[in-house]
């Protein structure tokens, strides 16, 4: 009763900021405990081996778009092409390079009687290269299933593929698999994994949910008849960016989609970033974002709002409990505090576990605030609509 008459004795202004802290709080567990530890739970069932996998092996056509990528193509392409898989092809759209991509293709050619490579010639004016190079290698496909991966990127295992297939079924017409960033050091580094773990975390937990919106076009499968069937990227050759995630908003559902994450089915990209070059990356996926469906918009952005007021309400209440002695109210409010943080740390660090990537806990709060603002400041004033060469990652 104290405590009761303590708060009613409060201005009708905290108070009201006291509501939207726990409003905030439990929107917040909602969707940590409801969608965001999707990738855990999944983890967990297939440990249990209640997750059924397809014993079939199809024919795949994995497909590869470069620019300039000739040292990443040196590197990097044996390792797709020396996958333990019945049949497989590879087909690299070379993308008009200037440098000795098409030398070493014919070079790469004559030891991999599996690879075959096409180009986009220089002078040829598109919106999209990357979505016209996509559509010239996915016509030059041999195989109803496609598998998608970047010229800067090395899958985990020799196994990539076959754990990417296991999940198709006569059902299933789109995998979302975890593309990773190889780097781990340095605060950016550290910043871009944390990002693009959590980004995982979101679009692979809404899908395991049957609400999936995106996947990430450096590992990611679908059928080629759902490629025609949705004419291809007819819907948005107008913008430059959205040939994975606005492809798998058009096209996936609860029923025809399916998650990929086992440690053989990463695919790992090698490129170095600079904070600059994280912030065009930004730029980049979010000048896809406006045209996501309003249900998907309203999910996304519940949570990214929610956190926000959290975190406002969180400081405010603190600095006014302190400032005026009330010391109940800031021990409960910071008991709060740390009842999400704990979830939200458990949750993430075993999602962390099964994505490979390394554990966070104090930098947890620092980059849930920071990317959020991160976002707002280049929706508010980056360069949304960013020229072609930058989509090339």
């Amino acid at each position: 009763m104290f405590i009761v008459e303590e708060f009613l004795s409060l201005s009708l202004g905290i108070q009201i900021v006291c509501g939207v802290f726990v409003l905030a709080f439990l929107i917040q567990a909602f969707y940590y405990l409801h969608y965001y530890n999707g990738i855990w739970m999944l983890g967990n069932k297939i440990r249990k081996g209640n997750h059924p996998y397809s014993k079939q092996k199809p024919p795949v056509s994995v497909i590869i778009c470069a620019k300039n990528e000739a040292e990443n193509l040196e590197q990097f392409l044996p390792s797709v092409l020396e996958q333990e898989y019945p049949e497989f092809e590879v087909i690299v759209v070379n993308d008009g390079s200037t440098d000795e991509s098409s030398d070493l293709l014919e070079k790469l050619q004559k030891h991999y009687p599996n690879l075959y490579h096409t180009f986009l010639p220089m002078d040829a004016k598109y919106m999209s290269r990357k979505k016209m190079c996509l559509t010239v290698g996915i016509k030059a496909a041999r195989f109803e299933h496609l598998l998608l991966i970047d010229a800067d990127c090395k899958p985990a295992s020799k196994h990539w593929i076959a754990n990417m297939m296991q999940n198709f079924s006569d059902k299933t017409d789109i995998v979302l698999g975890y593309g990773a960033h190889s780097l781990k050091n340095g605060f950016v580094n550290s910043l871009i994994c944390y990002d693009v773990m959590f980004i995982a975390m979101q679009y692979m937990g809404f899908a395991i949910k049957g609400k999936p919106y995106m996947g990430v076009g450096r590992n990611l499968a679908y059928k080629k008849s759902l490629f025609f069937k949705n004419k291809g990227f007819a819907s948005h050759l107008n913008l430059v960016s959205g040939d994975d995630d606005l492809f798998v908003q058009e096209t996936a559902n609860k029923h025809n989609t399916s998650v990929e994450f086992s440690e053989k089915s990463i695919s790992y990209s090698h490129r170095k970033m600079t904070f600059r070059s994280f912030r065009i990356q930004k730029e980049r996926h979010l000048s896809t974002s406006s045209q996501y469906t309003l249900s998907s918009k309203m999910r996304i952005g519940c949570e990214v709002f929610s956190r926000g007021l959290f975190y406002v309400s969180l400081f405010t209440l603190l600095g006014y409990f302190l400032i005026n002695q009330h010391f109940i109210f800031a021990g409960i409010t910071a008991g709060i505090a740390l009842i999400r943080f704990l979830f939200q740390a458990i949750i993430i660090n075993k999602t962390c576990k099964f994505l490979q990537e390394k554990m966070y806990i104090f930098s947890i709060p620092l980059f849930d605030i920071f990317l959020p603002l991160l976002t707002l400041y280049i929706i508010s004033f980056g360069k949304i609509g960013v020229k072609e060469d930058s989509m090339w990652r």
